[in-house]
């Protein structure tokens, strides 16, 4: 028993291997998860409809930007893979071409501003909550160049493995969040009470700081001597064409689940208050079980890559492996938390003045929240599978069986919606079904193993010039 336990945990793609990555990521997740939780938390002690639209607004927001959130995102594999083709070099250039990315991308986003508030307006969104949404929908989207640069720092320590300081700048972020939340909203130490706005600044602020604590280490003397840090900050094609040809599938994916994700938030928002403090409580609690994990992802991209970097397929696979173990671990807890302790976790919820909207809402909510206690361990699979086939390279089917996905749920549930006139509490039983069904299919091509013969990048006794046909096959040169 002891040999068998060691075997799974020692060694090359191992559970302890992957404990080191990953468990920094997931803290750091679970700091992000504080952070958006908290703001939530706090507004709904002001009314439902305020709680409601801090999700409504930041999710918007964070959807203009997740094209190029996914797109720069990339560049963890990408770094990994560098590095574990012992090219270090060429690390720090696969980050300058994604913070070129992030400069570029910011007007775009501030752009769309006019595109949210029609989203908002065609969507009918209460006027009660649609007001405030505005409010902070607006803010956020003039800090997004933060959010974006900072996650394209982060991808440089998750890529090398150094993810402990992507953890200890989310903490700072979370701290500083959490506290300026408090005291912007209901206007402590002699401020004005901001509400909603608050929130908004309060996020910002913590964005800053966190972005801050990411620069102070990239440009550390020791990592920019490692690394040639100083000598990157320059356009270069080839790190460039391999950045957009491999990320943009991670882009568009990323966007059209985030844009799929927040028109079924705003269906859902725009049958009504009650409806909308419901399954913004449940999509709270969701986001709980679900970002961490985005931590293991981190994990298994960074680790995948770094294997495949070194021509080691198998010890990918078991890096996979060991990453799917730690994400059904969390899961199961999850699992216990929402099945058997709904009723807590939805009171969490309750507006400090007597709030009939919640009170109509609390029965939906308990309902909503045990249901999506069947589906969390098919979300750890989606988390793992999608990870390990895009550090390997495999991002357009990975793109195509997400997306395939998430606008599945988007189609139905505006059919038994709007025009089956379903109960939402029918429509969310078919949409945990739907998602359960799509982590098989995501599997599938996993297992097909077509990503263990996908070359991204090049080591030293070869040259690999990676063609694009739909499957990200590759010739040698």
């Amino acid at each position: 028993m002891n040999d068998l336990l060691k075997r799974h945990y020692e060694g090359p793609g191992g559970i302890r291997e992957m404990l080191v990555i990953a468990l920094p990521m997931v803290a750091s997740n679970a700091c992000d998860t504080v952070m958006i939780f908290t703001d939530r938390l706090f507004l709904s002690r002001l009314g439902s409809e305020q709680m409601s639209a801090a999700m409504g607004g930041g999710l918007t927001c964070f959807m203009l930007a997740t094209f190029f959130m996914g797109l720069t995102g990339y560049c963890t594999a990408l770094v990994a893979q560098y590095f574990g083709a012992k090219r270090k070099e060429r690390c720090a250039k696969a980050i300058s071409q994604g913070l070129i990315i992030c400069l570029l991308a910011y007007p775009a986003i501030l752009a769309c501003r006019p595109l949210g508030h029609w989203l908002f307006n065609v969507m009918k969104i209460p006027a009660e909550q649609l007001a405030p949404q505005k409010i902070y929908f607006d803010i956020l989207l003039y800090g997004t160049l933060l959010s974006l640069t900072r996650n394209g720092l982060s991808c440089f320590f998750s890529g090398i493995g150094k993810t402990r300081i992507v953890m200890f700048s989310t903490i700072a972020a979370m701290a500083l969040n959490v506290a300026l939340d408090y005291i912007f909203i209901f206007g402590k130490l002699s401020l004005p009470a901001m509400g909603i706005a608050g929130a908004a600044y309060a996020t910002i602020i913590g964005e800053a700081v966190g972005l801050l604590v990411l620069v102070w280490a990239y440009f550390r003397k020791s990592n920019r001597d490692e690394y040639a840090v100083m000598k990157s900050f320059h356009y270069d094609w080839d790190v460039m064409e391999k950045l957009l040809r491999f990320g943009y599938p991670s882009g568009v994916e990323f966007f059209l689940n985030l844009l799929a994700f927040d028109i079924l938030v705003l269906m859902f928002h725009a049958t009504g208050l009650v409806t909308a403090g419901a399954i913004t409580i449940v999509f709270n609690w969701d986001m709980v079980s679900f970002i961490p994990l985005v931590g293991v992802n981190i994990g298994v991209v960074s680790l995948v890559g770094r294997y495949m970097g070194e021509r080691q397929p198998d010890t990918a696979h078991r890096a996979t492996m060991s990453g799917l173990k730690l994400a059904w671990l969390y899961s199961f807890c999850t699992f216990i938390a929402f099945a058997f302790f709904a009723k807590y976790l939805v009171g969490a919820f309750r507006p400090s003045r007597q709030d009939a909207i919640f009170t109509q809402a609390f029965p939906i909510a308990v309902f909503m929240l045990r249901l999506a206690a069947l589906y969390v361990m098919a979300d750890a699979m989606m988390l793992v599978f999608g990870g390990a086939l895009r550090g390997a390279g495999d991002t357009f089917w990975t793109m195509c069986i997400s997306v395939g996905m998430h606008w599945t749920l988007v189609v139905v549930l505006a059919v038994m919606l709007r025009i089956l006139n379903f109960t939402p509490q029918s429509a969310w039983v078919m949409l945990c079904t739907i998602l359960m069904l799509f982590s098989g299919i995501l599997y599938l091509r996993y297992r097909s193993g077509k990503w263990r013969s996908i070359r991204v990048v090049e080591d030293e006794s070869e040259r690999v010039v990676p063609v694009f046909d739909g499957l990200h096959e590759t010739r040698d040169l």
